[in-house]
């Protein structure tokens, strides 16, 4: 594992342990050079997602960029990071659970957009702009008036 601070791939894991209700495991290493910790995570890997998006393009499922867009509508939100893990581990479950190698980006937005008004409605609202392509203050007003029903 190359350390995240100065770069070398010499390490030694200082502690393991289960993590996320067993899907992943949880490793605390120390690099050997500079001796800064850092962690990472293992997840098991599961089968291949595929998601397709509105243009017709195809590109494989990525966790990272699932929880950095989730992260950033819950900027400064009182939104725990263990939340959003729980809440990225939720969707991803969900959709490998379907068995079906490929999902459009709609159906992924969508799912995304219900974990976020069940958590917290100002993250969601701020997805949804940037997931709906919002052209106007009136379409932004719609979404707003559809929430407050």
């Amino acid at each position: 594992m190359r350390c995240p601070f100065c770069g070398q791939d010499k390490d030694r894991v200082v502690d393991s342990r289960s993590s996320q209700d067993g899907r992943s495991v949880r490793r605390r290493r120390e690099c050997e050079m500079c001796k800064k910790r850092f962690t990472t995570y293992e997840y098991v890997e599961d089968v291949s997602l595929t998601i397709i998006k509105n243009d017709g393009r195809r590109e494989p499922f990525d966790r990272q960029k699932l929880q950095r867009g989730i992260e950033l509508a819950c900027k400064k939100r009182p939104v725990s990071s263990e939340q959003i893990t729980a809440m990225v581990d939720e969707i991803q479950e969900k959709f490998q659970n379907l068995s079906k190698p490929e999902i459009t980006s709609k159906e992924l937005g969508e799912e995304v957009m219900r974990k976020l008004k069940d958590q917290d409605e100002v993250a969601y609202v701020r997805f949804a702009s940037v997931y709906h392509k919002f052209k106007d203050v009136s379409e932004f007003m719609d979404e707003l008036k559809g929430l407050l029903k």
